[in-house]
């Protein structure tokens, strides 16, 4: 997935996947449902600061987080 598909209307910066939320993302959660994707594809939803641990945990009680880290490493990985 592009970060860039989850920016604020008008601006280049990603933005976080709560409901409602409109604060600059800071944290990149990777995460796949086994009945739906095999196990090398990630998803990802972007949070910010206040947000990072309710949608972790969304994800990880029904086992599909897989992974956690800033947005700055998520996106120098894809650059690579």
């Amino acid at each position: 997935m592009n970060i860039l598909d989850n920016t604020a209307s008008g601006t280049d910066t990603p933005i976080c996947s709560a409901k409602g939320c409109r604060a600059d993302a800071v944290w990149v959660l990777a995460w796949n449902n086994p009945k739906l994707h095999t196990p090398e594809r990630r998803k990802t939803w972007l949070a910010c600061e206040e947000h990072r641990e309710h949608l972790s945990k969304f994800l990880d009680m029904r086992g599909f987080l897989k992974d956690v880290v800033t947005l700055e490493e998520w996106s120098a990985a894809e650059g690579q």
